[in-house]
Formats: structure tokens, C-alpha cells, sequence
């Protein structure tokens, strides 16, 4: 017979999350209280804003926390935003010198992106 250990994350009596180890399901409810802070800042701030709306927003807000830390800390967007909205570009629109980057560009980027880590 094997024994397993779940972590249950419960809110309001309902059961959101089960995680297999701590650190997740800790993880998990600090940024579900972080999402509660940020509904009720919007709500308070926002009262016109319906309140599955500002949950939505405070949900959204909490799990890209580290993004919006970025913003409010440079002004700007992330890298990551910065790619996934260049990924999005129509690849109709794409030539095929752009589409195929060589090893060195390919390598600059690499290098230019762990700086940019590293430096934040």
C-alpha cells in the first residue's frame, strides 16, 4: 500500500489546487492573496467595474506579477512580452531572410538576453 501526501489550497470552502509538494501549494496561495489585494484595490478604486471583472484582473495581475514588477520598475515592457508580440506577427509577412537567423545572430541574442537577466 503507498501513502501520498497532497497539499489542498482552499479559499472561501472551496478546494482550488491540489499540488504533490509544499513550496507549490504555498506558491499557489500567496498569489491567490495577492489576487484578493489587487480585486479589492480595483474595486475600491474602480467601483463602476464589475466584480468578475476586477477578479479577472486581479488574477491576471498577480500571476504576471513579475511583469508588471518590470513595468513599474523601467516603464517598459519585458522581453518576453516584447517576443511573444513579435511571434505574433502574421509569418505571411515574414521574408525568408528574416525567418532564418545565422548561428551568430542567433548567438548575440542568446548572449544579449542572459545580460538582460542578469542585469535586472
Amino acid at each position: 500500500m503507498a501513502v501520498e501526501t497532497k497539499y489542498v489550497v482552499v479559499r472561501k470552502g472551496e478546494e482550488k489546487m491540489t499540488f504533490a509538494n509544499k513550496k507549490d501549494a504555498d506558491a499557489w496561495d500567496k498569489m491567490l492573496d495577492m489576487a484578493d489585494a489587487f480585486t479589492d484595490w480595483l474595486q475600491q478604486h474602480q467601483p463602476a467595474l464589475d466584480e468578475a471583472q476586477a477578479e479577472a484582473l486581479g488574477l491576471l495581475l498577480a500571476e504576471q506579477k513579475d511583469a508588471v514588477q518590470h513595468i513599474l520598475r523601467t516603464s517598459k515592457l519585458p522581453d518576453v512580452v516584447k517576443r511573444d508580440a513579435a511571434e505574433a506577427v502574421d509569418p505571411a509577412e515574414v521574408t525568408d531572410a528574416s525567418a532564418e537567423p545565422d548561428a551568430e545572430t542567433a548567438a548575440a541574442a542568446a548572449e544579449k538576453k542572459v545580460r538582460a537577466v542578469k542585469a535586472a
